[in-house]
């Protein structure tokens, strides 16, 4: 979390980040891939209770958001300027030290829920963000009023307990920072409730009423793509790095780089044979375990131990 203190107040005064700025454009754009039904909120939470069941977050299941959004935020400040003049910007997209949900928020794309994502009464959450720093003085738009109510579905569903209170969550117990940012070991008192989530975590915006809005994605770079729907934790050990990135080509999850991977794939590996036994993935584990590195190494030890054996 050290990239936080390092950017300093450049976070919340934009014309320290980008000299000249007046204004932020914010956008949003929804994600939630075209081809899940009604029920989604059900059957991603239905998948959470299948032993063998690896888990993507639905966000990263298609191609890197980074791309997509920022090739069309570009697209918007081009036609900007060719209406406006001469144009001063800068595009972002969860790239730099820009306070997204605050911006969202003042320009009236929705509300902090209490899970402090973005929420709209027409959208939910299940939506990226994504601004443009410009120096044309443009109308400000109002913000909205807070609809949570005395609502706390999301505080309840957060398995690793990191929505603290209200409007505040503790990053460090978060399994999308967990599976995602942290590059080192994974705490041990934690890897428990992480379960078979191997990238990202959704669980407070599938138990958040407001997603029963949530909106398909109009493009098919969101769409769901292969194997995740199906992915096993078995399946996915038979991946060695060169099968890992030509599997995530495109997408978001090859960020994290097969170390991060493959130490994940063990957490979730060891909650599932906590479950019951798997004579599959006791061999995949084992057979990794020759030559791991130590991170590696010592998270199959822990997912070994917890059907009982050493490695």
């Amino acid at each position: 979390m050290g990239y936080m203190a390092a950017h300093g107040l450049k976070r919340a005064r934009p014309a320290e980040l980008v000299p000249g700025t007046v204004r932020v454009i914010t956008a949003r754009m929804d994600y939630l891939p075209a081809q899940h039904g009604p029920d989604w909120q059900a059957v991603a939470f239905d998948r959470l209770q299948q032993p063998d069941a690896a888990v993507v977050s639905l966000y990263a299941q298609g191609r890197d958001y980074h791309k997509v959004l920022r090739q069309r935020l570009q697209k918007l400040a081009d036609w900007l300027q060719a209406e406006c003049g001469l144009l001063g910007h800068r595009v972002f997209t969860d790239s730099a030290p820009v306070l997204e949900v605050e911006l969202a928020q003042r320009s009236g794309l929705g509300w902090r829920g209490k899970h402090t994502l973005v929420l709209s009464r027409d959208a939910g959450s299940m939506f990226f963000l994504g601004e443009i720093y410009v120096d044309l003085p443009l109308p400000i738009t109002d913000a909205v009023t807070d609809h949570c109510g005395q609502c706390s579905a999301c505080i309840s569903a957060c398995p690793t307990g990191a929505i603290v209170a209200p409007y505040r969550l503790d990053a460090r117990r978060c399994i999308s920072y967990l599976t995602i940012e942290h590059d080192g070991p994974i705490p041990e008192t934690l890897r428990p409730a992480i379960g078979q989530r191997i990238y990202g975590c959704d669980d407070c915006q599938l138990a958040c009423p407001w997603n029963k809005f949530a909106q398909r994605a109009v493009v098919a770079d969101f769409d769901t793509r292969a194997p995740w729907p199906q992915a096993t934790l078995a399946g996915l050990w038979a991946w060695d790095e060169a099968a890992f990135l030509r599997h995530t080509e495109g997408s978001a999850i090859r960020r994290i780089g097969f170390a991060r991977w493959q130490r994940n794939l063990a957490v979730a590996s060891g909650n599932a044979l906590r479950q019951a036994p798997d004579a599959h993935l006791i061999t995949a584990l084992s057979a990794w375990r020759q030559g791991a590195s130590p991170l590696l190494a010592e998270h199959l030890d822990w997912a070994l131990a917890q059907a009982g054996l050493q490695a």
